[in-house]
């Protein structure tokens, strides 16, 4: 069991670290194959519609026919959408290997690997541990995803001041992406039964699920609402309304927000800790709410030293909903619906996240996006502690 966790962390890390590595010259590199800004958002979007479909297909049928060979298929589809991207400059075939393909815009999580992955870990490790052993992956992930970017940006510059042509110093970045979709399917060969789900005649419906699926649509429908409300106010938006409000340079916000992700990737360990003592649904719903208030309270402060106090204080407590969300999802279905819940649970955020940007758009120089995130997330939290309060996860059963 600990070769598999051992190599589960591994693959997380490999996995983050290459979508950090592209991420941050991808649309440039589409851009200069003479692809115009609208074609290059076409390709983005049958990235993301692509992605939602296959790794739906993916989770919901990895406890069936394998979690190990859904990751190896995963792994493959990451490869060829990085050979094709490397190999051609036409529209068309970049957007089917992006429709078909793995491979990140944001350098975010993509693709069937995280779902699977936290459902196998679940597997794996006792439940008292399962929460601090989320909030460790989360943050090893975030790091591995800083990194990449800064070895991107670094890998670049170097080959351009070689003389290298910048459109071939951006495929040698693509090149390395698809390497590290092979190294990942010889990683996860390596899985060992262990990790796979336990066999099972329960009847499971076309998602992979079976008697848990009640308490999965419902906190779908919660994630989606939560997502939703969480759209109006992504890292870009909240710099547009800085710039708006108090001409911001583009350094200072870069600072900013490397502070904003710093303070949040931490502020998931302190999650496990809360949530030994006061159960996982009082963490999610109680260091949220504050947050929420906090967010709120943005767009109210006079000047900019306060709003970003105001920005870091939120996002210091800000993901602690995050690896305690996670390992409460694995926890109260059975085993052999984790990976397919937390695929379905993933679409459902992502479906949700998808909608708020055209509302929040014609708002962005307003405070309205504050106010309206903050308060949906705040419904959020009141439904989620309403409906599942009573469902408790095991480890927290046996503590009576």
């Amino acid at each position: 069991m600990q070769k598999d966790i051992r190599l589960l962390f591994i693959t997380r890390i490999t996995r983050m670290f290459a979508y950090g590595f592209l991420s941050v010259s991808l649309a440039l590199y589409l851009s200069r194959l003479g692809l115009s800004a609208q074609q290059i958002g076409f390709v983005f979007t049958f990235t993301l519609v692509g992605d939602a479909v296959i790794s739906l297909w993916l989770t919901t049928n990895a406890d069936r026919r394998g979690r190990k060979k859904m990751l190896i298929i995963g792994s493959a589809l990451m490869l060829m959408a990085g050979v094709v991207f490397a190999i051609t400059r036409e529209p068309a075939l970049l957007a089917l290997a992006a429709t078909i393909g793995v491979i990140s815009p944001s350098g975010k999580e993509i693709g069937p690997f995280l779902s699977i992955e936290q459902a196998s870990l679940s597997q794996l490790i006792p439940n008292e541990k399962r929460t601090s052993t989320f909030a460790w992956y989360n943050l090893s992930g975030s790091m591995a995803l800083a990194l990449g970017a800064l070895s991107g940006g670094l890998v670049v510059q170097a080959l351009l001041e070689m003389g290298v042509e910048v459109v071939n110093a951006d495929r040698v970045l693509v090149v390395v992406y698809a390497a590290f979709g092979l190294l990942l399917m010889a990683l996860y060969t390596r899985i060992t039964p262990q990790a796979e789900a336990p066999s099972t005649n329960v009847k499971m419906d076309a998602l992979g699920l079976g008697k848990s699926r009640g308490i999965v649509l419902k906190l779908s429908a919660l994630f989606a609402l939560d997502a939703f409300a969480g759209a109006f106010v992504i890292d870009s938006f909240i710099a547009y309304w800085l710039s708006q409000k108090f001409n911001v340079e583009p350094a200072v916000l870069g600072s900013i927000f490397f502070g904003t992700n710093l303070l949040a990737g931490f502020s998931a360990l302190l999650a496990s800790r809360m949530a030994e003592k006061f159960g996982l649904i009082n963490t999610m719903v109680f260091t949220h709410i504050p947050s929420n208030i906090l967010l709120i309270l943005v767009p109210l402060m006079p000047n900019l030293p306060l709003a970003i106090g105001m920005l870091f204080l939120r996002f210091s407590i800000s993901q602690m909903d995050v690896p305690t969300r996670q390992s409460y999802t694995m926890a109260v279905v059975s085993p052999e619906e984790r990976s397919a819940t937390s695929g379905v649970t993933t679409i459902a955020r992502s479906v949700g996240s998808a909608i708020a940007p055209s509302i929040a758009g014609p708002l962005l120089a307003t405070s309205w996006p504050f106010f309206i995130s903050g308060g949906l997330k705040i419904v959020y939290d009141l439904l989620l502690w309403h409906n599942m309060r009573a469902v408790k996860p095991p480890e927290e059963m046996k503590k009576g």
